[in-house]
């Protein structure tokens, strides 16, 4: 009976192909439309990490006090050098971390080659474990280098191809900023988005991922300058040493700890009222302690990371959307309830009212399924101008893949069934003695 209705349904097609044109070109329109801005807000809000994004939590202290506080009342959106290296040394949490961004030059294995700029973390053993960075060769660093100042490196899988060619260079050596590292990893191509671990720098959606990682204390030893943010608070800017700045009241250094259960999360953030009291009391802050821990998906939304306009352009879609599926009710009323004869005809001779449902359901089945097909192309076509909505650092996230093909053609069908129910329950009511009489 399917292949049946089917043919009925591709039949009844041809008979009107101006309403038929009208009706698919109504859902291809509306479904594209929607599937381009879905196409740019599933990336940027989606959970990068969901598996474990209610164990990772942001670390906020208030070393600047409230006259600098934006916006009012928070902490700064990282730590200065003294809190994060009293962090590291208390190790209150299961796993923690501290990084930041660093733009050494890279120099090349081969002698005909020119040095270029690797971005990168100066960060610590427990970053590759707390955030999942898979490895190609080679394995991360452990605590024990983080305490000897251990000139190694994890290299990206970019950079290993740009290098050594694919190679597995675990034992090789790397030259940064004229200082020389032994590689122990190569990362797998790793690059989530959003860059949730390191939103204070405006890393979410960079182009590229991260080249190169080294120890943070060893960057620190070499005075490995930051490629990130910084925020002083309004101080004066007066450096004279790299000592000095290290121990300005400057927020510079994302810091996340590993916390498993919520019970360890409230710890831990008790702990850091008391260390905030404790800075207090010696004379540090003058104010009262102001600390937060907020996990991946608390932090992104405080951050705002997903764009306001991707989401008014989604709402604005869909009701485009909606509209269009408002005028399909009306074009397939108009299809089904000229057919009142056909209809009539059907029921007279014994079809009953679950086949007519089922004949009409599948011709609206045909229209969302060309409408579909139709759609995807408008969506790969409409693909290419996303820039002109979204920054291009966002826009350039959107991509078609096959679960976008997929759901444009289910939600074209999916919504054109739905929508035939009405033209179908009035068809299905039409009284046979009637139609049968007035022909």
């Amino acid at each position: 009976m399917f292949a049946y209705y089917l043919q009925l349904g591709l039949r009844s097609l041809k008979r009107n192909p101006v309403l038929t044109a009208l009706m698919v070109m109504t859902i291809a329109f509306g479904v594209a439309a929607s599937m381009i801005t879905w196409s740019v807000f599933r990336v940027v809000s989606g959970n990068p990490i969901p598996w474990k994004s209610s164990q990772l939590y942001n670390v906020q202290i208030d070393n600047r006090g409230p006259q600098y506080d934006n916006p009012p009342n928070e902490p700064p959106e990282a730590l200065n050098y003294t809190d994060a290296v009293a962090l590291m040394q208390a190790h209150k949490a299961l796993h923690q971390t501290l990084l930041y961004d660093i733009a050494p030059a890279v120099l090349p294995d081969r002698p005909n080659d020119l040095p270029s700029t690797a971005d990168g973390y100066a960060t610590s053993a427990d970053f590759f474990s707390m955030f999942d960075v898979p490895f190609k060769y080679g394995s991360p660093w452990t605590s024990a280098e983080d305490d000897s100042h251990a000139a190694v490196a994890v290299i990206g899988n970019e950079l290993n191809e740009k290098l050594f060619g694919g190679a597995n260079s675990v034992g090789r050596e790397v030259t940064l900023d004229m200082h020389t590292y032994r590689i122990i990893g190569v990362t797998e191509h790793w690059d989530p988005k959003p860059r949730y671990y390191d939103v204070y720098d405006g890393m979410q959606f960079a182009d590229d991922p991260p080249e190169v990682y080294i120890v943070f204390n060893r960057a620190i030893d070499l005075h490995v300058r930051m490629s990130g943010r910084n925020n002083c608070g309004g101080g004066p800017m007066h450096i004279s040493s790299d000592e000095q700045w290290l121990h300005r009241e400057c927020a510079w250094i994302p810091f996340w700890a590993e916390l498993p259960t919520t019970a360890d999360a409230q710890k831990y953030k008790d702990f850091l009222v008391a260390y905030s009291a404790e800075q207090q009391r010696a004379g540090r802050f003058d104010w009262a302690p102001n600390v937060r821990l907020r996990n991946v998906t608390e932090w992104l939304d405080y951050e705002k990371i997903v764009p306001s306009e991707s989401r008014i352009s989604l709402f604005v879609s869909i009701g485009f959307f909606v509209i269009c599926l408002v005028n399909t009710i009306g074009l397939l009323l108009a299809k089904f309830m000229r057919r009142s004869s056909e209809i009539g005809v059907r029921r007279a001779l014994g079809a009953t009212r679950r086949e007519v449902y089922a004949q009409f359901l599948m011709e609206a089945g045909t229209v969302g399924l060309a409408g579909g097909v139709l759609g995807l192309l408008l969506t790969i076509v409409g693909m290419q101008g996303v820039g002109l909505l979204f920054e291009p650092d966002v826009a350039q996230l959107a991509h078609v893949d096959v679960s976008l093909l997929a759901t444009t053609l289910v939600v074209a069908v999916v919504a054109t069934v739905v929508a035939a129910f009405y033209p179908t329950w009035r068809a299905a009511q039409v009284q046979p003695a009637w139609q049968l009489k007035s022909s």
